[in-house]
């Protein structure tokens, strides 16, 4: 096992106040490599053609990973920031709602989602909903850090590949 844990920062009271928060900058900074290859490594590649990363570590991470396996990256961002043609899904926070978008897709793929972090699976889920109205399949879920303590993660009965969970 690596000992990816000791350059995990706890941070305390953020975003707000009570949340302890996993930065992950200082362990992506110190072993990148490794943290894509670990992310990797229990993915069925063969039956994946695309890697969709959610912004925005999942950008970082996702990206890394396709290229990695030689897959393309397909990105999805909040409300705005792509150019249209987009499809969108909206999801609740704690507090509100988020929308999350992604380019309209005409062909059929077979996809892993990427993130850095799952914790109630909102977003996750929003995702999960874009794929499959965009004919994408989702076959695999590859989280760096899964708070299993906050979800009981497991969406349709894919696979949540995570490499630390709390």
């Amino acid at each position: 096992m690596h000992s990816f844990e000791s350059h995990i920062r706890n941070v305390p009271d953020f975003p707000k106040a009570g949340i302890i928060f996993k930065d992950v900058s200082p362990l992506l900074q110190e072993r990148f490599g490794e943290v894509i290859e670990a992310m990797s490594k229990t993915i069925n590649w063969e039956e994946i053609d695309y890697v969709v990363g959610i912004e925005s570590r999942g950008f970082i991470l996702g990206a890394a990973m396709a290229t990695l396996k030689g897959k393309g990256f397909i990105p999805v961002r909040k409300k705005g920031k792509l150019p249209p043609p987009v499809i969108s899904e909206s999801y609740a926070l704690e507090y509100g709602t988020d929308t999350l978008e992604m380019l309209i897709n005409r062909q059929p793929g077979r996809v892993v989602l990427v993130d850095d972090v799952l914790a109630t699976g909102g977003t996750l889920k929003a995702v999960m909903n874009l794929c499959g109205r965009n004919n994408f399949e989702v076959k695999a879920m590859a989280l760096l850090i899964n708070l299993t303590f906050l979800n009981k993660f497991t969406e349709e009965g894919h696979p949540v590949h995570s490499v630390l969970n709390y």
